[in-house]
């Protein structure tokens, strides 16, 4: 069976984008809120729209290394490349951790 090639983190980041503050997403959002009104499990489908700055903004700075490994990256790498952009790491490593999902998931379909 062939393995498929990963798509770029950039592309994985414009399928998240086409939800963030759509009808969709924020329905997907209001299914995945725990009791306090948080929904951190549905960013990993609909990012909010200061969700999604916050990742695009991350994924700018990040190298061509950093961007071709994105499913392999460290905690500490991702820390920093949050401090760097001054955004929240918990949504950049919800970020990176669902690329690594989708990633892993795509390669073994």
């Amino acid at each position: 069976m062939p393995i498929k090639s990963k798509i770029p983190i950039e592309q994985y980041l414009k399928k998240l984008a086409r939800f963030a503050g759509s009808d969709y997403g924020k329905m997907i959002r209001n299914q995945f809120k725990d009791i306090e009104g948080a929904s951190e499990l549905a960013m990993l489908a609909a990012p909010s729209p200061a969700e999604l700055e916050q990742i695009e903004k991350a994924v700018a700075i990040m190298t061509p290394d950093e961007k071709n490994n994105a499913d392999t990256l460290t905690d500490e790498q991702v820390h920093k490349i949050a401090a760097d952009v001054r955004i929240d790491p918990a949504i950049l490593a919800i970020f990176i951790n669902g690329y690594a999902l989708h990633y892993k998931r795509v390669s073994q379909s």
